[in-house]
């Protein structure tokens, strides 16, 4: 009241002022919310996400962008989101509050609002154009426009808010609306400290990344702010004021239990950092990367090749820290390729994050579709999280008043709050939690043209940026990769890739990107890469001074070379009883055996004919095995061949698993039986093989040998495992097998891992690999290769964030071009990033007499009841199908009566086992063996 008095408005603005509405009284607790104290809420949500959450790097951002009042144009921009409920579209939609505005004087013919739609988001973009335009330069107009415009999830571009395009019968006729407007607009900036509309006009234009974090600051201010439980409707002027709101606001923080990170995170110094916060020596590699962190004058770029084992994740983790303090980030979000590599990396960061002391480790998200069966997780989150965070709508469609109303709040829990912060658990929130971990998905999500992408990137843009096994992203994953990169370096976000190795084009495409984000160039880039002159290395990029810089640096492994020998063993048959029989011959006086098959059918059938001669030694770890039974063989195999066996290791043991032994899964095996694959994986599989130190060994075994099997060698072009062929492509197994055949003739054996960047390098590069005599075949695998290279490239293109070529405009008007991707759920962002065949998990239940029970036999309720004391084997019974049984599964599956209304279980599929064990899916009969887990077969009925 004081400001509009000093403002001298009349009596009859101030009276508007007091009944234009921003919550109804549906939506704000039982009391109509006046636009003015929400926009006020807001303000005051704002000023403590400034003080107590922003990162360094972001309010110093905001302070060059406003020449030095950052903290005030921050709050005014979140204050603004909705100053487009100020118009006739948006005061219709409640009928009593409707009668209270046009009591007052402002008018309006409902019968025209029906003839198009007209959303308040868009309503308040084409409000600051008219107000701000004459007041502030355009280029500044130009940016903030879209950032109110886009506050609901999607940004339109500036002729949709044209005059022609403009309905005015909407927006606001005649004078008495245009004064009502301005006059809100001007109370609002004067509440949060400027002297006027004028005064608040920044003075530097931020890029357009920078601009999309901002965005996702101000939707997240406006999603707490409009939570009714703790922002209740007040529904007169005089009771309306920045003081008010604040102390809702800190009560509000206070009770959800709102923080941040880091923080000003004080420089580490020069000691050695592996060993303070892992009480190891650090390595010469893990010293090369902290060194040039320490270095490196502005945010970077940095991709991490060495060895497996070589304590990469490490000497990633100490430098984010570094880094963190040198460029003010607050905390660090870590990418894995798959859910079973997210949940040991989440166990780590949070045992990083206890050596900084106070409650850090508390604070770490898990983030992948799958967290619930995480025990460290469950136990780590507060109760009941999932419920709220998991389950609600991401309906994008304008169906009322605030189509986001679902999306606000969450229940908080302040008492017994031991884990991440409810809030941010979520939908869509999850990357704005100061530390996270999850599948690369949550990474590239940020990079697709989605409802509230916003969000996920400004939890991004606060952080460093660790990706781990980038080498596992394929060409479709890429583009998203790629264009992550783009806007992570425009956003000036350090981040950190690691890989064994990487193919030369891929590194150098990586490098292009981040760089061409950096200096913000458009065109295609060309910025020379230098390949690493030792292994393990260091690529290091970034723009200083409008340059591109690359550095490389190598150095020598922790561990000598050392020759591993290769032979290859003809099998492409389906139970792989060749293999079977190889295997047993090799362990016959005992020894552990690894053997990798590429296919589930392929394990299973080498595990039968093994598990017959060798009962109780082996073990068999692949994707359809439920969680319980691969959680339970997976720690048996990291007691009894992990770093710290010791004395458990077995005098004999034969693991036969698929690729899930190819990634963070640090055991040591004494010989190694693998399927052929392409030559990065089939390296990845090497890494396990004598990878410890000190292990004692069988005479027999003591030199690391490779049975290369999966494949038909000849005189001619080998013949090729037809599941190898369907997951890799013919193309890359043809030029591995060419360079097995050649390593053969020439001594047989490989030194590692020396020689590992050079055989990557051959393998992916476009020189003649293959004899002569198969140049035929190579040619037809190459140009099927390349088609549908393309092809996938392709289809990526259609849901990135950013047209091609036009990611570095100046402002984000449009960037919701064409076709959004209006993913329901996590599960169908999964399918946008990735486009392989779907799968679907779930959960195995037995039909008992009247009931079910478990997969393991505990007994559930009449209808699936699950008590709190069974929920761990009933979800111990979760399995993915093949694919080829997704829309069988999708369409014949559903919860059981039971589960309804159970957060962890309502939404999924049992697949209920009949009295004889078995059930039918489509044309397949499935059941699940205790120990080779799910089996299919053709149904006899089909």
């Amino acid at each position: 009241m004081e400001v509009m008095q000093r403002l001298s408005l009349s009596a009859e603005v101030v009276e508007r002022l007091g009944v234009v509405w921003g919550k109804s009284a549906g939506k704000a607790g039982g009391a109509v919310h006046l636009l003015l104290g929400h926009l006020l809420d807001t303000a005051a949500v704002a000023e403590l996400m400034w003080d107590r959450y922003l990162a360094p790097r972001t309010k110093k951002l905001l302070e060059v962008v406003s020449g030095g009042r950052g903290r005030m144009l921050f709050v005014w921009l979140c204050a603004v989101h909705d100053v487009g409920k100020a118009t006739p579209a948006f005061q219709e939609f409640d009928a009593a509050a409707a009668a209270r505005v046009r009591a007052s004087g402002l008018s309006w013919r409902s019968a025209a609002l029906k003839s198009k739609r007209w959303r308040h988001d868009k309503a308040g973009g084409r409000l600051l154009m008219d107000v701000l335009g004459p007041e502030w330069r355009p280029e500044h107009v130009g940016w903030v426009w879209p950032l109110i415009a886009g506050h609901h999830g999607a940004f339109p571009s500036a002729g949709v808010l044209g005059d022609r395009a403009v309905p005015r019968e909407h927006q606001g006729r005649g004078a008495q609306w245009g004064e009502v407007q301005r006059a809100l607009l001007e109370v609002v900036t004067r509440c949060v400290g400027f002297g006027g509309v004028a005064d608040a006009c920044p003075r530097v234009v931020p890029s357009r990344a920078e601009q999309l974090e901002l965005s996702g600051l101000i939707v997240m201010a406006d999603w707490i702010a409009s939570d009714s439980r703790y922002f209740p409707g007040i529904d007169r002027i005089d009771r309306v004021g920045l003081g008010v709101s604040r102390d809702r606001a800190r009560d509000a923080w206070g009770v959800l239990g709102l923080r941040g990170g880091w923080g000003v995170l004080p420089d580490p110094g020069d000691g050695d950092l592996v060993e303070v916060r892992f009480g190891q020596k650090g390595r010469a590699s893990q010293d090369q990367l902290v060194s040039f962190v320490r270095e490196v004058s502005v945010p970077s770029l940095c991709i991490v090749e060495g060895p497996m084992g070589e304590g990469k994740t490490k000497a990633a983790l100490v430098a984010a820290e570094v880094l963190a303090a040198r460029f003010g980030c607050d905390g660090v979000f870590v990418g894995m390729p798959t859910q079973a590599t997210s949940d040991p990396m989440y166990s780590q960061v949070r045992r990083w994050l206890r050596e900084f002391g106070g409650d850090l480790e508390s604070q770490v998200a898990l983030l992948h579709g799958k967290r619930m069966f995480n025990p460290e997780w469950r136990k780590a989150s507060a109760p009941g999280a999932e419920a709220e965070g998991e389950c609600c709508s991401e309906d994008s469609s304008f169906d009322g008043i605030d189509e986001d109303d679902e999306l606000y709040g969450i229940v908080s829990r302040q008492a017994e709050r031991y884990g991440p912060i409810d809030w941010f658990l979520g939908r869509k929130r999850g990357l704005l939690c100061s530390f996270a971990v999850g599948t690369v998905d949550q990474l590239l999500f940020a990079a697709t043209r989605t409802r509230h992408v916003m969000l996920r990137f400004a939890g991004l843009a606060g952080k460093v940026v660790i990706i781990d096994e980038v080498h596992a992203a394929d060409v479709y994953m890429q583009q998203f990769l790629v264009e992550a990169l783009r806007w992570l370096g425009q956003v000036r976000v350090p981040v950190v890739l690691l890989s064994a190795t990487l193919p030369p084009a891929q590194r150098r495409a990586l490098v292009e990107a981040y760089v061409s984000g950096q200096a913000g160039w458009a065109g295609p880039v060309d910025v020379e890469v230098p390949e690493p002159g030792g292994y393990p290395s260091i690529t290091g990029a970034y723009v200083q001074d409008g340059r591109a810089e690359v550095v490389c640096r190598s150095t020598e492994s922790w561990r000598n070379a050392y020759p591993v020998a290769l032979e290859w063993l003809p099998d492409v048959s389906v139970d792989g009883g060749v293999v079977a029989e190889r295997t047993a011959r090799e362990v016959a006086d005992g020894g552990v055996a690894l053997v990798v098959l590429n296919t589930v059918e392929r394990a299973q059938g080498v595990f039968r004919a093994l598990d017959a001669r060798f009962p109780g030694e082996v073990h068999l770890l692949h994707g359809r095995l439920c969680t319980a039974h691969r959680a339970d063989r997976t720690a048996v195999c990291l007691e009894c061949l992990g770093p710290a066996a010791g004395a458990a290791r077995p005098g004999r043991m034969i693991v036969v698993a698929t690729q899930l032994a190819e990634q963070s899964f640090d055991i040591d095996a004494d010989v190694l039986l693998t399927d052929l694959a392409p030559i990065d994986l089939l390296l990845q599989r090497i890494g396990r093989l004598h990878r410890h130190e000190g292990t004692v060994r069988p005479a027999v075994l003591a030199v690391p040998r490779v049975v290369v099997t999966g494949v038909m060698p000849g005189e001619g072009v080998p013949v090729l495992h037809g599941g190898s062929e369907a997951i890799y492509g013919r193309l890359r197994l043809l030029r591995t097998a060419a360079v097995v055949e050649r390593t053969l003739a020439e001594g047989g054996t490989w030194s590692v891992p020396s020689q590992v960047p050079g055989l990557v390098a051959e393998v992916y590069g476009d020189g003649a690999v293959c004899p002569s005599s198969w140049g035929e075949a190579e040619e037809k695998a190459r140009v099927k290769w390349e088609a549908s290279e393309r092809d996938r490239a392709a289809a990526a293109e259609d849901f990135l964030l950013a047209a091609r070529g036009e990611w570095s405009r100046p402002t984000l008007s449009g960037l919701h071009y064409g076709q959004t991707a209006g993913a329901g759920d996590e599960k169908d962002l999964e399918a946008v990033v990735r486009d392989g065949k779907r799968s679907v998990e779930v959960v195995i239940v037995r039909r008992r007499g009247g009931g079910y029970t478990a997969l393991d036999g505990a007994a559930l309720g009449v209808h699936g009841e699950a008590s709190e004391h069974v929920l761990d084997e009933v979800l111990g019974g979760t399995t993915r199908l093949p694919a080829k049984l997704t829309k069988a599964a999708e369409s014949e599956l559903r919860p059981l009566d039971g589960w309804r209304g159970h957060p962890w279980l309502e939404h999924s599929l049992a697949l209920v086992l009949g009295e004889d064990g078995t059930a039918r899916l489509g044309e397949w009969e499935v059941f699940y063996d205790p120990q080779l887990g799910l089996v299919m077969r053709a149904s006899l009925t089909g």
